[in-house]
């Protein structure tokens, strides 16, 4: 496994993490002590999850998988989302923060959270006070590392220029939905991390199982998957004629979609850590497998040709 410097920090990371929102729903106590012990056993560290998983679930099963093995892992949860009914149950404040993070550490087991997240943007608090309540967090020794997800350019500009006006702990990584069919954050986001040393942590890097193989031109598809439930406007003949040109891609390589789809993203030197689900432990070894693929300039060249035919 390669291991990545999460932005401009001293904090290493797998370049394949493992994502933790079907924790608590689709996957039991046992299969998450299964697959995190797979995703460890493989060399992967970063454990992304959230206090909204699974209903609070996630956190839990990762607390009891991690017990006496919490040194091998790189946790990273995150707050913002509604937690209760009435006031004070949702967003950035510090009174919601700080709430939080108490639940979220009893929770896991554990005495710190090495990478704390913003999850969601919160027009209703000012970015200072976001910042400042982390940044206690911090000195407290309860955080190690702070970071957010679901941001705008802007909004991590904002915060960043905030965090070197008031002298407080900076976010080092932004967690956005990116992957070879979503390059929306290419125009700005992307650039502006890779400017100012944030470190990009891409989840949905396979397209909501798009990329994965499983989807077939004219056949049914696959029960329980997640386009089954929405296709998301990805069935079009365009979109099968795309996937049917990076398999031919890739099977001239000797590789998969699914590995591609990792590798691409690994190509941008901002990226540090791709996030992958995973609910089964074979899994775990495909996405790992990934790591390794290391494209050239003129195999970059023939995928970008690709994707924007």
């Amino acid at each position: 496994m390669e291991y990545r410097q999460l932005g401009k920090s001293g904090l290493q990371v797998s370049v394949i993490g493992l994502g933790t929102n079907n924790f608590g729903r689709r996957v039991d106590a046992k299969g998450t002590d299964t697959v995190v012990s797979h995703a460890l056993d493989v060399g992967i560290n970063l454990v992304d999850t959230s206090n909204s998983y699974g209903g609070t679930l996630s956190e839990e099963y990762i607390g009891r998988a991690l017990k006496g093995k919490r040194d091998r892992a790189i946790i990273a949860t995150k707050v913002s989302s509604r937690m209760g009914d009435g006031p004070n149950q949702a967003g950035n404040s510090r009174q919601h923060i700080m709430t939080e993070v108490e639940n979220s550490l009893r929770r896991l087991g554990t005495g710190y959270i090495d990478l704390y997240q913003i999850h969601f943007p919160d027009r209703n608090t000012p970015i200072d006070e976001t910042l400042r309540a982390l940044d206690d967090l911090v000195h407290q020794g309860k955080v190690r590392y702070i970071g957010c997800s679901n941001f705008t350019a802007w909004q991590v500009c904002e915060a960043i220029w905030t965090s070197q006006t008031l002298g407080v702990a900076p976010f080092i990584s932004v967690q956005p939905a990116y992957s070879m069919l979503d390059r929306r954050v290419e125009t700005e986001l992307v650039p502006f991390c890779v400017q100012y040393g944030l470190g990009i942590l891409p989840y949905y890097p396979l397209a909501n199982g798009f990329l994965t193989g499983k989807y077939r031109r004219g056949e049914p598809v696959p029960e329980g998957t997640r386009l089954a439930e929405n296709d998301r406007g990805m069935f079009t003949d365009k979109m099968f004629d795309l996937l049917e040109g990076l398999e031919r891609f890739c099977a001239e390589r000797e590789h998969t979609v699914l590995e591609l789809a990792f590798a691409w993203l690994l190509a941008n030197p901002g990226v540090s850590c791709v996030i992958a689900g995973a609910t089964k432990a074979e899994q775990i070894v495909a996405n790992s497998k990934a790591a390794g693929w290391r494209l050239t300039e003129d195999e970059m060249g023939e995928i970008d040709r690709l994707l924007t035919a």
